[in-house]
C-alpha cells in the first residue's frame, strides 16, 4: 500500500456504505491484540519488497520460510481477464518491460514472459530504494533468473521470479492469511478501472470460500462493489472509510459495512495544501476505538517511511509523545493486530528480543474496557 497520499484522498468522493452493526463474524479471527502471545500478524508487504523482489513467488516463499504469518499483495487484471499479482499499473519500474504499457493491455502470456526481479537489488541506493535503475549491473541480484540467463537459487525455479497469478499464490499458501489490494488498470487509475477490477476479483473470490483473505483498496467504491458481489468475503475500508470512522468524534463515528474485519491505515500522510505531514494516526485513542468496536488494526507505511521520522518501517524509539515515530516498537507496544512491513526478516528478528509490558501500554478501549 506504499504511496504518498494527499488529504483529498483521505476524504475521497465515494459514499461509504453505513450500518450500525459491529464487525462481522468470520471463521478466521483477525483480532490478535488479545492473543496469548500478544503477537500481531507480520504481513510481508508485497512479499517484503525491501528484502526480496516485489510480489514474486520467491518473495512470498522466502518470507514464509523466515516465519512470516501473513502476506500482503496487490492485483491487476490482464487484457484476457487474468488476475495477476503486481503493485503498479505498469511493469517497467520493476521488471524488464520497456515502455509504460498498462497491465490491462497485456495478455497473461506477455506478463509471464517478463523478469519480475529485473530491477531489484538487495543493496539499496543512497536514497534507500531497492528498485532504482541507476545501479551497477552486478547489484541486481536476481536479474536473469526468470529468463533462464542465471541459475535460480537452490530450492527455487525460474517461474518464482516471474509475475504470479493470484490463483498461483492462493494455491501455494492455502492456510496463510493474505491481504489483497485492488489496484487500477492504467496510470490514470480512474474510478471505473477500480470497479472493473473489483468486479473481476469478487466473481473469482466468491467461490474460494476462505475467510483468511481480506480485500482492500484505496478506492471506497471498489470496496463497496466487491462487497456487493462477494458479501461473505472479509474487507477493510478504503481511506475514505477510515476517515469517516476515525476522524469523527466517538459518538459520531460512521460504522463500516458488515464485511469489515480491520482498519488498515498509515501512520502519516502528506497534506499537499499545507505542505506538511499529518502524523500520529496510529494513536491509542483510535486503536482503542477500533478494538472496542471489534475491528483489527493493521498498520502500513507510506512512501515517506524512508525519510520521515513519523513513518519509519523500523524499530523506532517507541516514544508516544507527539504521536510517536510509528516504528515497530511503538506499534507492538500499542498492540496492533497486523504490521505490513517491507522488511519482514528484520521485524521478525526484532520481535525475538521484544517484550510487551502491560504497564507501559497506554491504549484503552474507547467507551469502556481495555487491555
Amino acid at each position: 500500500m506504499k504511496r504518498t497520499h494527499l488529504l483529498t484522498a483521505l476524504v475521497g468522493t465515494a459514499v461509504l456504505a453505513l450500518t450500525p452493526a459491529s464487525a462481522s463474524a468470520t471463521k478466521y479471527n483477525w483480532l490478535k491484540w488479545n492473543s496469548a502471545d500478544h503477537k500481531p500478524l507480520i504481513m510481508a508487504h508485497q512479499g517484503g519488497e525491501d528484502e526480496f523482489p516485489s510480489n514474486t513467488m520467491y518473495a512470498f516463499k522466502q518470507s514464509a520460510k523466515a516465519g512470516v504469518n501473513s502476506l500482503e499483495l496487490d492485483i491487476g487484471v490482464t487484457s484476457d481477464g487474468q488476475i495477476v499479482v503486481v503493485h503498479n499499473t505498469t511493469f517497467d519500474a520493476k521488471s524488464n518491460a520497456t515502455g509504460s504499457v498498462p497491465v490491462s493491455q497485456m495478455t497473461l502470456a506477455q506478463v509471464k514472459a517478463l523478469d519480475a526481479a529485473y530491477w531489484f537489488t538487495t543493496l539499496p541506493s543512497s536514497g534507500g530504494g531497492h528498485y532504482d535503475h541507476d545501479q551497477a549491473t552486478s547489484r541486481y541480484t536476481y536479474r536473469g533468473v526468470a529468463t533462464g540467463a542465471k541459475r535460480a537459487p537452490s530450492g527455487y525455479k525460474a517461474s518464482d521470479f516471474k509475475t504470479p497469478t493470484l490463483a498461483e499464490v492462493l494455491a501455494a499458501f492455502p492456510r496463510t492469511p493474505i491481504n489483497i489490494e485492488i489496484k487500477g488498470r492504467t496510470p490514470t487509475e480512474a474510478n471505473d478501472e477500480y470497479l472493473t477490477n473489483a468486479t473481476i476479483l469478487a466473481n473469482y473470490l466468491k467461490n474460494i470460500h476462505r475467510t483468511d483473505l481480506v480485500v482492500v483498496s484505496f478506492n471506497q467504491s471498489a470496496v463497496n462493489q466487491f462487497s456487493t458481489i462477494a458479501p461473505d468475503m472479509p474487507t477493510a475500508p478504503a481511506i475514505a472509510g477510515d476517515y469517516a470512522y476515525l476522524f469523527a468524534s466517538f459518538a459520531a463515528r460512521q460504522m463500516p459495512s458488515s464485511q469489515t474485519v480491520a482498519f488498515q491505515v498509515p501512520n502519516s500522510f502528506y497534506v499537499s495544501s499545507a505542505n506538511l505531514f499529518a502524523t500520529g494516526i496510529a494513536n491509542c485513542s483510535w486503536i482503542g476505538r477500533a478494538h472496542g468496536d471489534g475491528y483489527a488494526w493493521h498498520q502500513w507505511f507510506g512512501s515517506s517511511y524512508l525519510t520521515h521520522p513519523a513513518d519509519i518501517d523500523g524499530i523506532g524509539t517507541g516514544v508516544r509523545t507527539g504521536g510517536g515515530d510509528g516504528g515497530w516498537k511503538y506499534l507492538l507496544d500499542s498492540r496492533v493486530d497486523g504490521i505490513m512491513t517491507a522488511r519482514p526478516k528484520a521485524l521478525l528478528a526484532y520481535m525475538k528480543t521484544y517484550k510487551w509490558n502491560k504497564a507501559s501500554n497506554a491504549c484503552k478501549f474507547v467507551g469502556g474496557g481495555g487491555y
